[in-house]
């Protein structure tokens, strides 16, 4: 199969720079679009997407820096934008840059670093769509790990679901790994080339959850919400309990018609979408309490599957612990360090209070703080009796301390959070009040450290 043209917008208010640049990039065997100002450049991008913008900064409409920031904010996919000017400045270039833009042109443009920054853009643009496949392979491939009973027959059932559309609903405990088998759904359906949208409903404020649901438009600028996000693909809603009236009103809504209004939109949006949905408490008792509808309970209901804890299949505690020591050596490059077979021995009939989720932040403080290749039996008990044996000046110091001071910071970070969330139970009002840290930074907070809610 022939591969497709780069294909390029040009934005310029001035038609003869805007037709010259055209012309060049034709002849070398670009496909190009123009646009004039920036309306019409929006227009184009939502017609199709482009591998490289031109985009010039000084326009009658909306100038480039202000419609870069605009694409920025809404397109997380946003492909390389070089900025041009005739009047250009240093301050223009630094603001361009920091806003993301590739590289910044300044008028008169010449032939030979116009067709030079473009060729490396484009470089540029295919590596990163080539990490995009990369990681959307590596998602494909995941799998619960284990080969209980327990796990198989999960594994089997989610297989079985896969074949149909209905709705499902995850129930298990905090911390044993409900968006993994989601994702695992999604990935043997015919939806798996979609996109998986996953988002725990708790770490949403209820005056933002509108917007992140359905989006908003506002003039020519539009944010298209989760709902629209996942269109083609599979929507999971983590700990659907902690969902406002209201946005499980127009959930409902939008759900029972596959459509929606965005914010400030009068134009209905139709969406293709799975959704599964998962929860940590007791569903029916939120409907008799009144916060949970129960229109949308039976709606979200189409089929419900008990995700187990693990002390329910103790057996599969060694393959995990294997599975994140090699985890944490490949992906965070943290020194090797292995369990002893005592140690396994003692961890497979712990009672594992936080699941799976504790398992993994074990092994992570384990190879952080501890020293040595083993992983022995009494180090274990110690860190699973607090966040870590505390070193002294006597003891090994901690991996992290050989780390730059804004690595070592997020390190220890990460583990604290983890620490404190395993202890109140995955609920972020009560980490927020247990580490004394308001909840709209906690989220921040937990979100730069990639930590899952």
């Amino acid at each position: 199969m022939k591969a497709e043209l780069p294909f390029i917008l040009v934005v310029d208010d001035e038609p003869d720079i805007r037709q010259l640049v055209s012309e060049i990039l034709e002849d070398e065997g670009y496909q190009v679009e123009m646009a004039e100002d920036a309306a019409s450049a929006r227009d184009k991008k939502k017609q199709r997407q482009p591998h490289l913008i031109l985009l010039d900064i000084w326009m009658p409409d909306t100038d480039g820096i202000t419609l870069l920031k605009e694409w920025v904010a809404e397109d997380k996919t946003l492909c390389p934008v070089v900025m041009m000017s005739g009047h250009g400045s240093v301050e223009s270039a630094v603001e361009a840059t920091r806003l993301g833009a590739y590289d910044f042109l300044e008028k008169p443009l010449s032939l030979a670093k116009l067709l030079l920054t473009v060729e490396r853009a484009l470089e540029a643009s295919y590596l990163q769509q080539e990490n995009a496949g990369l990681k959307q392979q590596l998602m494909l491939e995941i799998e619960p790990v284990g080969k209980s009973v327990v796990v198989e027959r999960t594994k089997e059932q989610l297989k079985r679901l896969a074949q149909h559309n209905a709705k499902l609903l995850l129930v298990g405990e905090a911390g044993v790994g409900k968006e993994l088998f989601a994702r695992y759904l999604h990935n043997n359906t015919a939806r798996r080339e979609g996109p998986f949208i996953d988002v725990t409903v708790g770490s949403i404020s209820p005056e933002n959850s509108t917007v992140e649901f359905f989006g908003k438009e506002d003039g020519e600028k539009v944010y298209q919400g989760l709902l629209e996000q996942a269109h083609g693909g599979t929507l999971f809603l983590g700990e659907i309990a902690g969902m406002d009236l209201e946005t499980q009103a127009r959930l409902l809504s939008a759900l029972e018609s596959s459509s929606f209004l965005r914010v400030g939109g009068s134009e209905a949006v139709r969406v293709d979408i799975r959704v599964i949905t998962s929860t940590r408490v007791n569903l029916d008792e939120e409907v008799n309490e009144g916060r949970f509808r129960q229109d949308l309970y039976y709606l979200l209901n189409e089929v419900a599957l008990d995700i187990h804890s693990l002390r329910d299949h103790g057996e599969d505690v060694p393959s995990l612990l294997s599975y994140y020591v090699d985890y944490f050596i490949n992906v965070e490059k943290l020194p090797f360090r292995k369990f002893s077979m005592a140690s396994q021995n003692y961890l497979r009939n712990y009672s594992w209070p936080g699941n799976v989720r504790e398992l993994r932040n074990l092994v992570q403080r384990l190879m952080i703080l501890g020293a040595g290749d083993d992983i022995e039996m009494d180090e274990v008990k110690a860190a699973l009796g607090s966040i870590s044996a505390e070193p002294t000046l006597n003891s090994s110091v901690p991996e992290f301390f050989n780390f730059p001071l804004k690595e070592a910071r997020e390190h220890f970070e990460k583990s604290y959070l983890e620490y404190h969330f395993e202890k109140t139970e995955g609920s972020v009002a009560k980490l927020a009040a247990a580490i004394g840290m308001e909840r709209t930074h906690l989220y921040r907070k937990l979100h730069a450290l990639n930590i899952k809610l």
